[in-house]
């Protein structure tokens, strides 16, 4: 009946605009932001629950489907797309391929062609458990008993959602956030999402843009109760996607206070723990926590896809301490197991100490730095704000002074343009971003590609830039249009965050850089020419 209410598939009609606009109290999840309601026909052959399914998409799934049916290539195809918007690491497949080849992966036991415990087999949670322990820096040894292995981390969240929340209740998450959180939360257990939105403005207790404080929690979560929602749970994804942040630990127990006060079940999404590339920034593990303020409703998972650069392996495991939530997820491992060859390949590799640390982490460490400061290094040359993070594949940019106003639409038809031009970026909107003309691109890939998709990145916001200030010289009296970002009014994001002990101090060589970059960005002089003064 719910999922009925949502499209008026069960009523006789319905308006997904009209849908939007009631309170959240009335409505399970708000499809709007990743469906075409336009585009949508209802299905005779499907459920109500089949067409929503079927109508769930946005952005994200329409540049995806163009890329795949237009793929870069160097040799067969060099005008395709290049794809800077799937969270991929492709920096390291020399590598991987190399070990996931050696003799020692390959074995075919009678164990490992039968079914397995639907937590999974116990020499690899066994192992899941030791290597946490190690890369978390847990306190004591993390037990296997612990531990479950499903098929990557949608799997998880989906799974999690279910077992922790009721149909039309609801999980508690800081925009902008990864949105295929959405997606996973919502199709198996109607569950939605509440959001804390943080914003590039440095005001209150912030001291950097985007930062994510107990206070917003506090707010998203009183208002949802006001309409009469009910939220079970909070996520927290660090290292953050796709901010790149990473948590302190007073923050990470600001935050785990706040869900024991309000009963709240934390599921910490921990999957590029080891994706931080510089040493001057540190992870930290919740499993690495002295204590935890509640452990029965603190659940932490991590998979290989990302940190080990093999997305096409679908393996996530969770850690948790709960076991009725253990039970009930491995319930649904049946569904979302991972086959018995790639659980031995998997312990294998993440026994592998040695070759992890002398061999693997190097290697990817410096080539994602090399691929972060040529991606930095362009986006600075064009004077383009961003946040200058040291964790993850990707890097938030600032775009907002490229629309035309500060609306989603124009933001969209920026992302169409790029997409035209034959580079695949994400939008803020498919992470649920507050402020239109935010952009995440993906810099963990091959230097020609990231040469190639950069010039096409260039060319679109020169393009841009002209016709703007083309349009300017045409209405020259008329003021900027509301909700226009003008970058100069705007902090300009290139510093890289540094702890709260040393905030306070700052080089010369920032303070210049700085200066050059809202030179760059400004285009002050453009508007105000000797001409208009006269």
């Amino acid at each position: 009946q719910a999922l009925s209410e949502i499209t008026g598939l069960g009523g006789g009609g319905g308006d997904l605009h009209e849908l939007r606009a009631r309170p959240l109290s009335d409505r399970r999840v708000d499809v709007h932001g990743f469906c075409h309601p336009g585009e949508f026909q209802r299905s005779p052959y499907l459920s109500a629950r089949g067409n929503i399914a079927n109508i769930f998409r946005g952005s994200t799934e329409e540049g995806y489907k163009a890329y795949h049916a237009d793929k870069y290539d160097e040799d067969k195809n060099p005008n395709g797309i290049i794809n800077f918007g799937t969270s991929e690491n492709k920096l390291c497949f020399d590598l991987m391929s190399k070990r996931l080849t050696q003799t020692d992966m390959n074995l075919m036991e009678p164990p490992l062609l039968q079914y397995p415990d639907w937590k999974g087999h116990m020499f690899l949670r066994e192992e899941v458990a030791r290597f946490l322990t190690y890369y978390c820096k847990a306190p004591a040894p993390l037990k296997a008993e612990n531990v479950i292995v499903l098929n990557g981390c949608g799997s998880l969240f989906s799974a999690l959602a279910t077992v922790l929340c009721d149909p039309g209740e609801a999980v508690l998450i800081a925009t902008p956030f990864y949105g295929g959180i959405t997606q996973s939360v919502f199709l198996y257990g109607n569950v939605k999402l509440v959001y804390a939105y943080l914003d590039s403005k440095i005001t209150g207790t912030s001291t950097r843009p985007f930062q994510l404080t107990v206070e917003k929690l506090e707010k998203a979560l009183q208002d949802a109760r006001a309409e009469g929602i009910t939220v079970r749970a909070l996520i927290l994804l660090n290292p953050q996607n796709p901010l790149g942040d990473i948590y302190s630990v007073s923050e990470l127990r600001d935050y785990l206070e706040f869900a024991k006060r309000h009963e709240l079940h934390v599921i910490v999404d921990e999957i590029y723990m080891l994706s931080v590339f510089d040493e001057s920034a540190t992870f930290h593990s919740v499993l690495g926590m002295d204590r935890l303020p509640d452990p029965q409703r603190t659940h932490v998972m991590w998979g290989i896809s990302k940190d080990f650069a093999v997305s096409g392996i679908r393996f996530g495991t969770l850690y948790t301490e709960n076991q009725d939530v253990a039970n009930a997820v491995a319930s649904l491992c049946y569904f979302h197991g991972v086959c018995g060859p790639v659980q031995h390949k998997v312990a294998q590799l993440l026994r592998d100490r040695d070759w992890i640390n002398q061999v693997y982490l190097r290697a990817n460490h410096a080539r994602l730095k090399a691929a972060h400061t040529y991606v930095t290094d362009e986006l600075k040359t064009l004077g383009v704000p961003f946040l200058n993070r040291n964790a993850g594949f990707f890097v938030w940019i600032d775009f907002r002074k490229y629309l035309r106003t500060g609306t989603f639409e124009e933001e969209m038809l920026l992302w169409r343009r790029f997409l035209d031009n034959k580079v695949l970026l994400s939008c803020g909107k498919a992470f649920e971003c507050s402020e239109p003309g935010w952009f995440r691109i993906i810099f963990a890939d091959k230097t020609h590609r990231l040469q190639l998709g950069m010039q096409r990145i260039r060319k679109v916001l020169e393009e841009r830039e002209q016709e703007i200030l083309a349009e300017e010289k045409e209405q020259p009296c008329q003021s900027d249009q509301d909700g226009k970002a003008d970058s100069t009014d705007e902090v300009i994001f290139v510093s890289r965050h540094q702890e709260s002990t040393c905030a306070g101090s700052s080089n010369l060589g920032d303070l210049i850089g700085l200066l050059q970059q809202q030179m760059r960005s400004s285009d002050w002089l453009q508007k105000n020419t000797a001409e208009q003064f006269a």
